[in-house]
């Protein structure tokens, strides 16, 4: 009887010709009504997913970089022992940085801090590869390091991921999902490096050094002027030119800072130009390989060669010029591209005609390849 009633009501309200939409009608308020109380959280769920995909390739890779640093270290430095309990030692290493309340000397001691962790790798690979040369040492500690970079950047993003699942704050997530897509060509950047790395070839970062030994292969007259930074004095258009770069072919980056200020003093400061070369992170839209002009240092990192020349040319009032080349930064640490290669050829041209038309003949010029100069000798 009561179920007789209920449909007669249904009859009533429902119009029989109109069923099928007030069924729609229907599903439409239930789904509004489950978005409306339920809409965030199925909203974070679905970029958790989306992170979730992200973090599983990024442990992939830096699974991959660990398993190489290891094969390369037991192929060059036939250790008397398993590394891999060294390496993931390693591979959880952590810089702290100087104080920074009081900025007075923080450039000395963000120095020191860096020349302790320098000597600390190289001690490190030592032990780990006994019986590798000079230049596979240097190449393994660039691998150790890509490999470091992985694991650190892994780490992170699993430790956002992981508090943004146990809060469900949609603003961690949505932050966490937003800077993503950078942080994996970064690190799809350093994945491709290591191959690089491991075989000893020329990377985009090199391109600065590339330009200096294209330069100075003709001088007769090289020597070690300051730590891991190697100088030719060579004759263009008339012109005296200091061109230095890092000692190759082992990766390194040496210390440019300190050699141009040995120069400027060897000269008492009576130099026309210093111009340094090194590589750029092109804008979206450019092309790698293209070169840009500009005034003032063009050294990357963390700053400390960056104020050492900056300090010395301002005391001798000497004009700073920059050369750069434009590369993705994917290219920065991959095997060296033809692109960035031709760049280099397009460099040293502009490198000339600044000569030619800022000096007069006579005067004396420093030419500094800032980066990298893993594979490429002097």
């Amino acid at each position: 009887m009561a179920s007789n009633m209920l449909l007669s009501v249904f009859q009533t309200l429902v119009p029989q010709d109109n069923i099928i939409g007030w069924i729609f009608q229907l599903i439409w308020i239930i789904v509004f009504v489950i978005f409306m109380f339920y809409g965030q959280r199925i909203q974070i769920t679905i970029m958790l997913r989306e992170i979730e995909g992200h973090l599983y390739k990024l442990k992939l890779m830096r699974d991959k970089g660990r398993e190489i640093a290891i094969s390369t270290i037991k192929e060059l430095g036939h250790p008397s022992e398993d590394p891999t309990a060294r390496v993931d030692r390693f591979l959880e290493h952590v810089d702290i940085g100087p104080v920074s309340l009081d900025p007075v000397g923080i450039i000395k001691r963000l120095e020191h801090l860096i020349d302790v962790r320098e000597l600390r790798f190289k001690d490190e690979v030592r032990m780990l590869a006994p019986k590798a040369d000079e230049v596979q040492m240097m190449n393994l500690t660039n691998v150790l390091e890509a490999a470091l970079a992985l694991n650190q950047i892994y780490k992170i993003i699993r430790h956002f991921y992981l508090q943004s699942k146990k809060t469900l704050s949609i603003y961690i997530v949505m932050q966490l999902q937003m800077i993503l897509p950078m942080v994996m060509k970064e690190c799809e950047a350093f994945a491709s490096a290591l191959r690089a790395f491991t075989l000893g070839q020329p990377i985009g970062d090199g391109v600065g050094p590339l330009v200096a030994a294209k330069l100075m292969w003709r001088s007769d007259k090289k020597r070690e002027i300051a730590k891991d930074i190697v100088v030719g004095e060579v004759m263009i258009d008339g012109r005296k030119a200091y061109v230095l770069k890092a000692k190759g072919p082992g990766g390194n980056v040496g210390k440019p800072g300190e050699a141009i200020r040995q120069i400027l003093e060897e000269n008492e400061g009576k130099v026309a130009m210093i111009i340094l070369v090194d590589a750029a992170q092109k804008l979206e839209g450019e092309k790698s390989g293209e070169v840009a002009e500009g005034v003032g240092v063009a050294i990357g990192g963390v700053g400390v060669e960056k104020f050492k020349v900056e300090e010395i040319s301002a005391k001798f009032k000497v004009p700073l010029n920059a050369i750069l080349i434009k590369e993705d930064i994917g290219d920065v640490v991959s095997i060296m591209k033809k692109e960035i290669i031709n760049g280099a050829e397009d460099a040293i041209k502009r490198i000339k005609r600044l000569i030619h038309e800022k000096t007069k003949e006579g005067d004396t010029v420093i030419i500094a390849g800032i980066g990298n100069t893993m594979g490429i000798g002097q």
